[in-house]
């Protein structure tokens, strides 16, 4: 399987900052959720983190979540 890519302009999107259409980079990452150490391991899921190229705005959805 290949390696995931982070291309910036690959999406265009709707940024709720800028109030329009605009590029945005996307990738996927690995996100703790749980606060306490002793659970960290236990608690990593995928998300999909989309930044918009023109203001910054970041936005971050759980991949498992349907």
């Amino acid at each position: 399987m290949g390696a995931l890519q982070n291309r910036t302009g690959d999406a265009h999107e709707h940024c709720p900052d800028c109030s329009r259409e605009t590029a945005h980079s996307v990738s996927l990452q690995i996100r703790t959720e749980s606060t306490k150490e002793e659970n960290a391991e236990f608690s990593r899921e995928p998300y999909r983190v989309c930044t918009c190229t023109v203001c910054g705005h970041e936005t971050a959805q759980r991949m498992n979540n349907a």
